[in-house]
């Protein structure tokens, strides 16, 4: 099943646990595939730089290599064509989670798991559903 992961709950699932750490086992598990694409990958890679987390360089390359890229699958975002699509964002409050969206219909994808109030809000957006860690692991009956 691919999903879409927003950054808060990548982030928790990496370095805190929790229900976001469930998901981390479930994507090592090949339960899950997240998607991402390279834009969301960016703003994973700026959020672990943040020095509340006081990673080094090394370790958050170790993140990259051996947590996330084995078990994510990158999304190409096809352009759009309309010039008018580009200036309108999807979530107006925050057109920064727009990424969260088209990766998610990029890939087709039936969920974003997020923690995020600009998503979460939407609740659903083009059929996919957009809820939080623990409704997930509810959902699946974990």
């Amino acid at each position: 099943m691919s999903v879409v992961i927003d950054t808060n709950v990548v982030i928790s699932a990496l370095l805190f646990g929790g229900p976001p750490g469930k998901l981390r086992l479930l994507w090592q598990n090949g339960k899950i595939e997240p998607v991402f694409s390279k834009e969301i990958l960016d703003e994973y890679l700026k959020v672990l730089t943040y020095p509340r987390f006081s990673l080094s360089e090394i370790e958050i390359d170790l993140i990259l290599k051996h947590e996330l890229l084995p078990y994510f699958k990158v999304v190409d975002i096809p352009a759009t064509d309309n010039p008018e699509a580009k200036k309108k964002p999807i979530i107006e409050a925050d057109p920064d989670d727009d990424k969260f969206l088209l990766c998610a219909l990029a890939d087709k994808c039936r969920y974003i798991i997020s923690g995020d109030k600009h998503l979460l809000e939407l609740k659903v957006y083009e059929n996919i559903e957009i809820i939080t860690p623990a409704t997930f692991l509810f959902n699946l009956k974990l």
